[in-house]
């Protein structure tokens, strides 16, 4: 098949004409192969391609479906993972020039060990900002990865070339992780589909309080089956949640009637969305009430800036990996992060707690908003976007434009990104669905519907455009 039939299938539909032997899991791997080969250089998404390891689990996959065995709900889907997922025997630089010899992983962290087990072939990382602390693709180690919609244009981060990947066709899905809305952002600006799970159900290493790993791919279907595989228990990681066993895949049509949902397009702080961005959010909104659901505006309760805390605490979490890096001249980490990050060193441990406590109470104020809602709409960021050489719309505060995600980070709330409009630039404008914690579920259903209803046409940038 050529790579536009194989994009338009979703992953279900591949995994079926696997066991039918319509397909097989080898041409399919090598054409996803060849195809990221020859567009991976004007995007830069991935890096340590792996395509002789990738073919070889092809073809154990294949074999399975031979004997109608198949080791799980991805076996023989080619996806790729972020540099910062371990793997044993592959690099895991955090996007650091520093860590460039860095020796390779010595253990699976969870999101990798489920792909594993699945069958799914593994044909390369995808790049990352330094440290994960930037929403956009700009790395001292991987260099500038551009957006395929527009090479010009920003991918966002810290998935950066998880995002651009995916919607260029490079693999069918990716696992990113999430921080302040590292999944959601570069979803967003390449038009994909994701999800930010409830905190501990998708287990990850090291365990981590507000970072968490979620799923990226082209369809809200794909997603969820990947939810699926990624959604199980790992006592190396202490916040992860036992096995409830969901098929995420299986139930995504639901019926939307009287259902509460709320429309937020301020943040009672920061920036604020941009017109082409408020009026996705107001569209999609309008579509769920025409689906039945109660469709209201939502006033945020915060009426300062929230986001200031948290990003102090980040800016400690920065300064520490950057003390701990190897030894490295001027060039060894973004100048921008490093300036950034180096604030965090005159934080002193009653600083921090003060940080921690004004956290928690924006957390209650958060939840107490969201009683008698179920879900709310929101912007996925305040911009379409913004220059790909960028490092985000504040060089001073790298991640200042993350108001409308990082909150949800905090919460521990499940928040999912769909594509419901582009701009007259023809840039993809994704929207927000965030829900109470556990709902993970009921936030893809929302998001499906809304994929669904929507009047747009993905005609996915195969040959990123300039």
């Amino acid at each position: 098949m050529s790579i536009n039939s194989l994009v338009a299938m979703s992953v279900g539909e591949l995994v079926d004409a696997y066991a039918a032997g319509d397909l097989s899991p080898v041409e399919v791997t090598r054409t996803v192969i060849d195809h990221s080969q020859a567009t991976n250089p004007s995007v830069n998404a991935l890096f340590s391609f792996r395509p002789e390891e990738a073919l070889a689990t092809a073809k154990a996959s294949e074999a399975r479906y031979r004997a109608g065995s198949p080791a799980g709900l991805l076996d023989g889907v080619p996806v790729t993972v972020k540099d910062s997922v371990a793997i044993v025997g592959w690099p895991y630089a955090h996007g650091i020039a520093a860590n460039r010899d860095l020796p390779t992983s010595n253990y699976n962290a969870p999101p990798a060990l489920a792909l594993i087990n699945s069958g799914a072939p593994i044909f390369a990382k995808t790049t990352m900002p330094d440290c994960g602390l930037m929403a956009s693709g700009i790395s001292s180690l991987h260099g500038i990865t551009r957006n395929p919609w527009g090479l010009s244009w920003n991918t966002g981060g810290s998935s950066s070339g998880a995002g651009a990947s995916v919607a260029a066709g490079m693999g069918f899905l990716s696992v990113g992780t999430d921080i302040a809305g590292s999944v959601r952002l570069p979803s967003s600006h390449c038009g994909l589909a994701s999800l930010k799970p409830t905190q501990g159900r998708v287990p990850h290493l090291p365990p981590d309080p507000m970072r968490m790993a979620g799923p990226m791919g082209r369809r809200v279907d794909d997603i969820a089956r990947m939810l699926t595989v990624l959604a199980r228990p790992d006592e190396r990681d202490t916040w992860s949640f036992p096995d409830e066993a969901i098929h995420y895949h299986e139930h995504l049509n639901r019926d939307l009637k009287d259902m509460r949902i709320g429309v937020l397009t301020d943040m009672g702080f920061g920036p604020k969305p941009e017109r082409a961005v408020r009026e996705a959010v107001e569209a999609a909104g309008r579509l769920l009430e025409g689906a039945g659901a109660i469709v209201e505006p939502f006033t945020s309760p915060l009426d300062h800036d929230a986001y200031a805390p948290i990003d102090r605490y980040l800016q400690v979490r920065g300064f520490v990996e950057y003390s701990d890096l190897p030894p490295h001249g001027g060039n060894g980490i973004n100048a921008y992060l490093r300036d950034w990050a180096m604030q965090g060193g005159l934080l002193s441990g009653v600083d921090i707690y003060r940080n921690l406590g004004a956290i928690t109470k924006m957390k209650a104020d958060l939840f107490a908003a969201f009683e008698g809602w179920d879900y709310v709409l929101a912007p996925t960021l305040p911009v379409v976007n913004f220059p790909a050489e960028e490092p985000g719309l504040s060089r001073e505060v790298p991640l200042a434009h993350t108001v409308f995600t990082a909150l949800f980070n905090q919460t521990g709330q499940p928040a999912s990104t769909v594509c419901t409009a582009f701009d007259d630039r023809h840039l993809p404008i994704g929207v927000q669905v965030i829900g109470h914690r556990c709902d993970d579920l009921g936030v893809l259903q929302v998001t499906k519907a809304l994929e669904d209803m929507r009047e747009i046409s993905m005609d996915w940038p195969l040959l990123p455009r300039a």
